[in-house]
């Protein structure tokens, strides 16, 4: 255990081989310590597998068992294998390999391809949909933009079942998978594509691991070398492998069983990709004599949130569901889930805001908070609803932290003044390692306070706010350290991918959440139609629908949120029903079927609106042309967005001058004070009174008490910005 004093973001390196087994559960260490023939280990969410695998492979290289060059642990995304690279470098283990499938084989395939094939190894091509375009087109078949998408999508499918042209339309009619358009045009296109990838000499992602196959089982004399290289295997996420992933790893391996896998059939949630369990769950059939072991002890998640999960679970169907692992919570009790039900898409979003801004002041960081949503499109409402409460947030799926360019530009400025020392007049005044950072980043953009807005702007200062708190929690653990020790602890972890955490309430999809955990999560627009989503019709379609949900609910340690509304915009009709996968979890939904750890259900669904007071509201209507309205921005200006508008350009002009004083007065970047589009409302309809000015979408209780004396006052043509609020 490191001392009190040392942080935990850049602990010690364990002195002896057996002090890597310290703090491991009995589970964990008995993963730790087999060390020999193939290894299965069954981990449910929140167990601590990485922590188990990456202790086994560091204990096997400290112990000498294992040779850290003939290690390759291979997993899905690269921000797992950055993050089990920088693991294994602060135990002591910093030689061992670990990449994802296509970056170990893309190593390979460039290692060995003029032995094996002469020349230069093809053109990767990065995006694929522009040349699926031309084919469509030399077939003379037209897709508009989604259709483009999913026919790309499913030629990577075919490819990774390793299903060729000519017989994807009978492979899909034999599994029912669901294809975008008729089998033969998407077989065709899919011909075609591959015929232009020759004639331009290109390979996409999906040729990296089919031309690596190739190599390894034409060529023995290189799969002998490659055998040589790596004699020990770990693959994590084993539920996500494809048919051509496993291939892979059987060729690397050859006849030996020096492997260990890790996964959970509960979390399989990329069938669409071509992922199965089914490796997963044979793998003690084709490997009669393998050690298996099951993590359960959720260190994660409380009781509370572990009881609904596993209730979750417990009406699950099919192979996985029998497979499924009872998780056994290790953490103190926490609040109960809280249930709630809106009468709209917008109540729904802006309640679910105004519960982010009280976590947020009840001491909750917002980058320790999560709203998850089905499918991406749902994010707008949500970013809409927290930037009118003044909550920061940000998008997942953006480029990684290493790779962006702010983040490239600050590292050779750093690295610029570390190599000037003293000689860099810029840090003349810096007293301290933050201070020199500050100093330097100063002059890419850095500022004390954010910008206001949000964008290209906002992400760049973000990533650079980023940098200078990973430099103060760098010199607290650090005392004495230099400039430069900072310099190469950024390039080890951007080698390593270890990026530190931008600070803001995350919005992300289900699928991106997988992975990743989160103080407060949010599950919203919880409705039969989006979960499960309407275009799962099988059984096991279904099935894997209740599994995201599972990986949803199992991303928050202490404060679970799950919401659905019951009509899409105001005054339209309550149809929708919340998601069959909480009948007899949720209140008034019946029996639970079997109690887990955390005890009964003993929370209620809620019925909330913006302000936490129920209430009923019509339907919202264009002030212009008397169209109904479902948009949040066009509900907010009360017309369509391309109706004439009567806005006052001089009072809006004032209006966001006062504000920009404001803003600066609290700190706070612009939006918080209120956004554009509600000062254009403001402007437009020219508020006289306080009721008025309330009932404008994104002004609330706690706005109007805190500037709308200030807004009055300046709507009325007198001198606003006296600051005068409740704060």
């Amino acid at each position: 255990m490191t001392a009190a004093t040392h942080s935990t973001l850049f602990p010690r390196v364990p002195e002896t081989a057996d002090a890597v087994l310290d703090g491991l559960d009995p589970e964990q260490r008995e993963v730790a310590l087999a060390l020999g023939g193939p290894v299965c280990v069954l981990a449910g969410a929140g167990t601590g597998k990485t922590r188990a695998i990456t202790h086994r492979i560091a204990y096997g290289v400290r112990a000498g068992v294992l040779q850290p060059a003939g290690v390759l642990a291979v997993t899905f995304t690269n921000r797992a294998a950055g993050e089990m690279r920088g693991r294994l470098r602060q135990l002591g283990a910093g030689g061992v390999q670990a990449r994802t499938f296509h970056s170990a084989a893309l190593r390979q395939l460039q290692f060995f391809w003029p032995k094996a094939v002469g020349g230069e190894l093809p053109r990767l091509l990065e995006r694929k949909v522009q040349l699926v375009a031309e084919a469509a087109a030399r077939c003379r078949i037209r897709l508009d933009r989604n259709e483009l998408r999913d026919v790309t999508g499913e030629i990577e499918w075919a490819k990774v079942t390793q299903t060729v042209p000519a017989d994807y339309p009978a492979v899909v009619a034999k599994s029912h998978r669901d294809a975008p358009r008729d089998p033969a045009e998407i077989g065709q296109i899919y011909a075609t594509y591959e015929q232009l990838k020759r004639d331009r000499s290109v390979i996409d992602f999906e040729d990296v691991l089919l031309l690596t196959v190739g190599i390894l089982q034409d060529r023995h004399d290189i799969a002998d070398q490659v055998r040589r290289q790596y004699q020990h295997f770990v693959v994590d996420e084993y539920q996500d492998v494809s048919p051509l992933q496993q291939r892979l790893l059987d060729l690397w391996l050859g006849d030996r069983d020096s492997l260990c896998v890790v996964g959970d059939a509960s979390q399989t949630i990329y069938s669409f990709t071509g992922a199965t369990p089914d490796h997963l769950l044979n793998f003690r059939t084709r490997h009669p004599g393998a050690t298996v072991v099951k993590l359960v002890r959720d260190y994660r998640s409380t009781p509370q949130v572990v009881h609904l999960a596993n209730g979750l679970l417990s009406q699950a169907r099919g192979r996985a569901a029998e497979h499924r692992l009872e998780l056994i919570s290790q953490r103190d009790p926490g609040p109960e889930p809280v249930h709630t039900e809106y009468a709209d898409e917008p109540a729904e979003a802006e309640g679910t805001a105004r519960r982010v801004r009280d976590l947020v002041a009840a001491g909750v960081p917002a980058g320790e908070i999560a709203v998850l949503y089905r499918i991406n499109a749902q994010s707008e409402v949500y970013e809409q609803a927290l930037a009118d409460a003044g909550v920061p947030y940000q998008l997942r799926g953006a480029e990684r932290f290493f790779e962006r360019q702010e983040v490239r530009e600050a590292g050779i400025a750093l690295r610029g003044a570390a190599r000037a020392g003293g000689n860099d007049s810029l840090l003349d005044d810096a007293e301290d390692l933050p201070a020199q950072v500050r100093a330097v980043l100063s002059t890419k953009g850095w500022t004390t306070e954010p910008p206001a807005g949000s964008g290209a702007v906002r992400d760049r200062w973000e990533s650079l706010a980023a940098l200078v708190r990973l430099a103060e929690d760098f010199a607290r653990a650090r005392p004495g350290a230099t400039l430069s020790d900072l310099v190469a602890e950024l390039d080890e972890r951007a080698a390593a991918q270890h990026a530190p955490t931008v600070q803001g309430v995350t919005l992300a999809s289900l699928h991106a959440a997988k992975g990743l955990e989160w103080d407060a999560v949010f599950l919203v627009g919880l409705t039969e139609g989006m979960m499960p989503i309407t275009y799962a019709k099988t059984d096991e379609q279904v099935e894997e629908e209740r599994r995201l949900l599972y990986v949803g609910v199992t991303r928050a340690r202490v404060h679970l949120t799950l919401s659905w509304s019951l009509s899409r915009s105001p005054g339209g009709r309550p149809s929708r029903r919340p998601t069959r996968f909480l009948k007899g979890l949720r209140p008034g939904s019946g029996a639970l079927g079997t109690v887990g750890q955390g005890g009964g259900v003993r929370s209620s669904v809620e019925r909330g609106s913006a302000d936490g007071r129920r209430r009923t509201r019509g339907p919202v209507r264009c002030r212009v042309c008397g169209t109904t309205l479902t948009e949040a921005g066009a509900m907010k200006l009360m017309r369509c967005e391309d109706c004439p508008s009567d806005m006052d350009e001089g009072l809006y002009e004032r209006l966001r001058d006062w504000r920009a004083e404001r803003a600066g007065e609290l700190g706070q970047p612009a939006y918080c004070v209120f956004t554009d589009k509600t000062l254009m409302a403001i402007a437009e309809r020219v508020p006289a009174t306080g009721g008025e000015l309330a009932s404008i979408a994104g002004v609330g209780t706690r706005k109007l008490n805190r500037f709308g004396a200030d807004v009055l006052a300046i709507c009325a043509g007198e001198e606003g910005g006296t600051g005068v609020g409740e704060d």
